[in-house]
């Protein structure tokens, strides 16, 4: 039996771009984390009563458990910090916001909220997946 090794192109002779392109896309997909994160600091009540409309327990538990996933996460995201793992976490918590507060998609604009945060968690596994570049504090 023969074994035959392929390597990737790739791993041999990256573009200079490819890392300053995967800490674009890190800060562009975390940006919508931070904001949303900094949004709750700043307007609690307005996102406790969210919470609570959602029929959620324990709405100022749940804040700042979102808070904490949302900008502790997002800004871990930019940093290169646990890529992978922050990525993956995020990516869950964009598909269990979907299903707990855009869920009725007969309503137009739930529907995109839906499946902007669908498409939120693909890019995030893309990044669980290939890891966050070069330009990391942590890079696994």
């Amino acid at each position: 039996m023969t074994t035959t090794t392929v390597t990737a192109e790739a791993t041999t002779s990256t573009p200079s771009s490819l890392p300053l392109l995967a800490f674009g896309g890190r800060v562009l997909i975390a940006a919508i984390f931070v904001l949303s994160g900094i949004s709750k600091i700043t307007a609690p009540a307005a996102s406790i009563a969210y919470i609570q409309s959602a029929g959620l327990p324990l709405p100022q538990l749940a804040l700042a458990a979102a808070v904490l996933v949302e900008l502790g996460g997002g800004l871990a995201l930019i940093a290169g910090y646990r890529v992978r793992l922050v990525a993956l976490a995020l990516a869950a918590f964009s598909v269990v916001t979907a299903l707990a507060f855009h869920n009725q998609l007969g309503d137009q604009n739930q529907f995109i909220h839906f499946f902007k945060n669908v498409a939120m968690a693909g890019g995030l596994l893309q990044v669980t997946a290939f890891g966050g570049g070069r330009i990391a504090f942590h890079r696994d």
